[in-house]
């Protein structure tokens, strides 16, 4: 803390809207109140009143998803792709669990946005997410179906999301401060396809010219 109380430091953090867990009737804002299910949740929301003591400022991201050099595969929606293009189907549980999502790249980019202004957003929270995009689990499967229509979804009830994530996000404090997401989920699916797709590509041709 005595690092980050310098004047010249600024502190944003990466916090997750899992710390809603199981949301209220209606959207979850800022001032909702905080109910962390798993350990991972519980922490992110204890470092977070850290951060918002000493002046910084706390993005409360939603499901992120999109290409990157060092892309995470087992977030939702990066994963569904994956799967309707390699397995063809998927096996669904709590299907209509509701999650929102965010591309990578709107995430670098309020990051950016909060650094240059960041004495203006000093000790605040955000949600980060797209409005359009409070989805359910099921309905993330028919947006990839539509662009995919080979992928052929299941459903089994016998697992649960450690987490429970289901809860609609309201993006409106961000928004109101003249900042919204520029990259849709759908294009963001029609991206993951076309990576995906080059990267199977090129597995399957080194695997072939191993043999």
């Amino acid at each position: 803390c005595d690092i980050v109380n310098e004047t010249n430091k600024k502190v944003v953090y990466p916090n997750t809207n899992s710390g809603y867990g199981i949301g209220e009737n209606g959207e979850c804002t800022e001032d909702s109140p905080l109910n962390p299910i798993s350990h991972y949740g519980k922490t992110k929301v204890e470092a977070e009143k850290e951060v918002l003591g000493i002046g910084g400022i706390s993005l409360r991201l939603a499901t992120v998803f999109g290409t990157s050099p060092r892309m995470r595969m087992d977030l939702l929606v990066n994963e569904f792709v994956y799967k309707a293009l390699t397995d063809k189907s998927i096996v669904l549980f709590e299907k209509k669990f509701v999650r929102n999502f965010i591309n990578i790249r709107d995430v670098a980019l309020v990051f950016r946005s909060m650094i240059e202004e960041y004495y203006l957003h000093s000790g605040e929270v955000y949600n980060v997410g797209l409005s359009e995009a409070n989805l359910t689990k099921q309905q993330l499967c028919e947006a990839i179906q539509e662009q995919i229509p080979s992928f052929q979804i299941f459903y089994n009830d016998n697992y649960e999301d450690p987490d429970k994530r289901d809860y609609v996000v309201s993006n409106q404090k961000l928004e109101s401060n003249a900042w919204k997401p520029q990259y849709t989920l759908e294009k963001g699916i029609e991206e993951l396809i076309k990576t995906y797709t080059i990267l199977i590509s090129d597995l399957s041709s080194k695997y072939r010219n191993d043999f």
